[in-house]
């Protein structure tokens, strides 16, 4: 008799035998779905996330195939979205489960490719927009996925080359989960805003692997942005990588309000600014932690948080003048960092210049021997230089008029 039970319940679910629903699935090619390329497969997509949502939420297969969507595809509540993918996978246009994106060109602020709703998700396919051209600049199209309502998910999926990746921002999408996103956004990566509980990102990658050289990679290094933050209640970001953006990060004011994000290992390859900040939350502000950068940090006078640089480190491209030009009223801090190549046009810039607000660099590596490492105007309030190594003799020049406090720096 307790093998009979037990039995039941594994294959009904319920401990005592009784029923238990099994996880729904569906699959596009029962609804329709052709995947040739050439055959518009929006109708067959439509219906069948449809029957997963009367269903109650469930899984809708997208098997091996490219699928033409002529139109936009809207995820129900509670509904994946699932190709055949099991890890975020690099140029695989025409492989795999592929999306073959093409309306609303021209348009950038049009209805979105895809859009997600509160709980449901994109996993282990591919996006393609076919008609998109390798020119300055490209075709605009609107976001590729745009998220509405808590808990929307994006996990192992490719966006080949999307105009705009993802945008989490224009409506509210809190707790939302990216992970293992692979994409070159020609103009913008991801914007996060309004996310008034915990957003996490991880494991993002967006570098030019569709085209990598050309018209359009000119157009994003002079204008892209890989990464654009705006109110987040502690946004976890982690394993976030870009490369040829003309910015890498840039956290921004909204009428929602301002950033508050913990960074971890992310880092802004070859772009002439690695780190832009408006504005961060007062209370709480940025931290970047083992991460690396080349080239520049800028916060704007704009800024009134405080900003951190934890165990990171900083290079330079050919235009590099300053790593970090400070402004506003905040406290930026720099530890355990070290600093290489800046000053390339051998002007004597400073690698840290401060106009203003706070200062501390504590435990920092000034490698470049003989060129100025830290420049503080008169308008800063405080600094705090202590534990340094500064290689080839202290090049400090101090000019602010509020406490500043140097000592037991390593000049060799």
């Amino acid at each position: 008799m307790q093998l009979a039970i037990l039995l039941a319940s594994l294959v009904f679910g319920g401990p005592g035998g009784e029923a238990v629903s099994p996880p729904v699935s569906y699959n596009v090619r029962d609804f329709g779905a052709v995947g040739d390329g050439q055959t518009d497969d929006t109708t067959a997509f439509e219906a069948a996330m449809k029957a997963a949502s009367e269903a109650g939420g469930g899984l809708v297969a997208i098997p091996t195939g490219n699928y033409l969507i002529a139109g936009h595809l809207d995820v129900p509540p509670h509904v994946t979205l699932e190709g055949v993918f099991r890890a975020p996978t690099a140029r695989t246009q025409n492989r795999g489960s592929t999306l073959l994106a093409v309306a609303d060109a021209g348009d950038p602020d049009g209805q979105p490719f895809i859009t997600l709703h509160a709980n449901s998700t994109l996993h282990g396919l591919t996006v393609f927009y076919p008609n998109q051209t390798p020119t300055d600049p490209p075709i605009a199209y609107p976001w590729a996925v745009r998220g509405i309502g808590d808990n929307c998910s994006i996990v192992n999926v490719l966006l080949v080359n999307p105009y705009q990746a993802v945008d989490f921002g224009t409506h509210p999408a809190g707790r939302h989960y990216i992970k293992g996103l692979y994409a070159q956004a020609l103009h913008r990566g991801i914007f996060v805003d309004q996310c008034y509980d915990i957003g996490r990102i991880e494991d993002v990658h967006l570098w030019p692997f569709w085209v990598d050289g050309g018209p359009v990679r000119d157009f994003t290094y002079r204008e892209g942005e890989a990464f654009v933050i705006g109110r987040t209640d502690w946004e976890y970001m982690f394993n976030c990588f870009c490369i040829l953006y003309k910015v890498g990060y840039h956290f921004i004011h909204t009428n929602a309000g301002d950033p508050n994000v913990v960074l971890t290992q992310c880092g802004s390859d070859v772009g002439p600014c690695a780190v832009l900040v408006d504005a961060c939350q007062g209370h709480a502000g940025l931290v970047f932690s083992n991460g690396q950068f080349m080239s520049g940090i800028e916060i704007k006078d704009t800024d009134r948080g405080p900003v951190k640089f934890m165990g990171c480190g900083f290079w330079a491209i050919e235009t590099t003048t300053s790593h970090a030009v400070i402004e506003g009223d905040g406290q930026v801090t720099f530890d355990g960092c070290h600093f290489n190549g800046w000053d390339r046009a051998g002007t004597g810039a400073p690698c840290i210049h401060a106009k203003s607000g706070g200062l501390t660099v504590t435990a920092c590596d000034f490698m470049d021997e003989g060129k100025n490492q830290i420049s503080l105007e008169p308008a800063v309030e405080s600094a705090i230089i202590v534990g340094n190594r500064l290689r080839g003799g202290a090049k400090i020049d101090n000019r602010s008029q509020g406490d500043v406090q140097i000592g037991l720096n390593a000049e060799q």
